[in-house]
């Protein structure tokens, strides 16, 4: 059984932290498959995403409000930061 947990999977702190874990080691095993690999990029990143993920919710699950927060909502961020350029 995998250790890797999706972001629509993260409903609580718990499984947040989980997902926190397999991020990392996401990165730290196959660093290639980020987008933003350096700090300042990834932080970048990370505000710009913040900014327009209401879009990708719009276009991918209609229901989610991002001005609701969640821990759904900031598995999501975080892992939309890791890719977006």
């Amino acid at each position: 059984m995998s250790n890797e947990i999706s972001a629509t999977e993260v409903v609580d702190r718990e499984s947040f932290i989980r997902f926190l874990g397999s991020l990392r080691k996401q990165f730290e095993n196959n660093p290639g498959i980020w987008e933003n690999t350096k700090l300042g990029d990834f932080l970048e990143a990370l505000e710009m995403y913040t900014e327009d993920v209401q879009g990708y919710y719009n276009n991918v699950y209609p229901g989610i409000n991002a001005d609701i927060p969640s821990w759904r909502i900031f598995a999501d961020i975080l892992k939309g930061a890791s890719m977006y350029e």
